[in-house]
């Protein structure tokens, strides 16, 4: 599975025209490759990702340590962090959010902040009934689409477990509703502002809408499945990066197609909340 809803300000960089309005003008384009603005953009997440990663983990680490000491008193301080062990469902949920939608959010206002236009630009489109035809066919293909894929794959011999499922499953025996607040608005939330708004809207604005959207589905693929974090296969690995691959690009399409950031993040979610009440009512992944 892949924030409270973000800001008004996750907006699109040039939404389409709408019907009975005239078409949004066109910001100069600033000098230098999108490509490698793409890549820059990619690069800082990345990094900020991995340093608030290793900064919740410290912390993590500091708050066992206090724990262990109070526990068994200041002689056990030597020995505190040999007994810190592994965080559990709620730490890891808690970790994750922290460094991915820090991310998000820095890069976003660093490098793709929206501007008063494209916010109300954003706004009028998610006004449009339209956008919502759009938002509910899009979910409901991806979770055809994601079905599909996995039942094709399993004729082939192909069952991946997702890397997250234990996580979802240790949450969902501890704190159902903050698993589901987690999956269904705040990850989906974080995940369209980088993935949509940021790296595929860096091509989009650029002319090259397909390229960023072939760019940013990769991305968002890797993230959700890192080889070697999981016993999958080779296969196994390519029939979950296709699926990612595939959400990853129905939810750009959808961006673009409505002039919305507020239709893929509703999509997402829609999305989230079917995988997850599989989870809980068939235990299906």
């Amino acid at each position: 599975m892949s924030a409270t809803a973000p800001p008004a300000s996750v907006t699109p960089p040039l939404p389409p025209s709408l019907p009975g309005t005239p078409p949004p003008h066109t910001p100069p384009r600033k000098p230098g490759s999108p490509l490698a603005g793409f890549f820059i953009d990619l690069g800082i997440a990345i990094a900020t990702l991995l340093g608030l990663s290793m900064i919740s983990g410290v912390l993590w680490g500091m708050y066992r340590a206090v724990e262990v000491v109070r526990e068994q008193g200041p002689d056990a301080a030597a020995a505190a962090m040999q007994q810190v062990g592994q965080p559990g469902a709620l730490a890891q949920i808690l970790m994750a959010l922290f460094a991915t939608g820090g991310a998000a959010l820095i890069v976003y206002f660093l490098r793709r902040s929206a501007t008063p236009a494209e916010r109300a630009q954003s706004w009028q489109a998610a006004r449009q009934p339209s956008t919502w035809g759009w938002t509910v066919l899009v979910a409901a293909c991806v979770v055809v689409g994601s079905n599909l894929i996995s039942w094709l794959a399993k004729l082939a011999g192909s069952e991946p477990v997702p890397t997250n499922l234990a996580l979802m499953e240790q949450s969902l025996a501890h704190f159902p509703w903050f698993l589901a607040l987690f999956a269904i608005v705040l990850a989906p939330a974080y995940e369209e502002l980088l993935f949509r708004r940021v790296l595929f809207g860096r091509l989009w604005q650029a002319g090259r809408p397909w390229l960023g959207l072939l760019l940013s589905s990769l991305a968002f693929a890797l993230i959700h499945e890192v080889p070697g974090t999981s016993d999958n296969g080779p296969l196994e690995i390519a029939q979950l990066w296709l699926v990612y691959g595939g959400m990853g690009a129905a939810f750009a399409w959808l961006y673009q197609r409505t002039g919305t950031l507020w239709a893929p993040i509703a999509a997402h979610a829609l999305n989230n909340a079917i995988a997850l009440a599989a989870l809980v009512f068939f235990g299906m992944h």
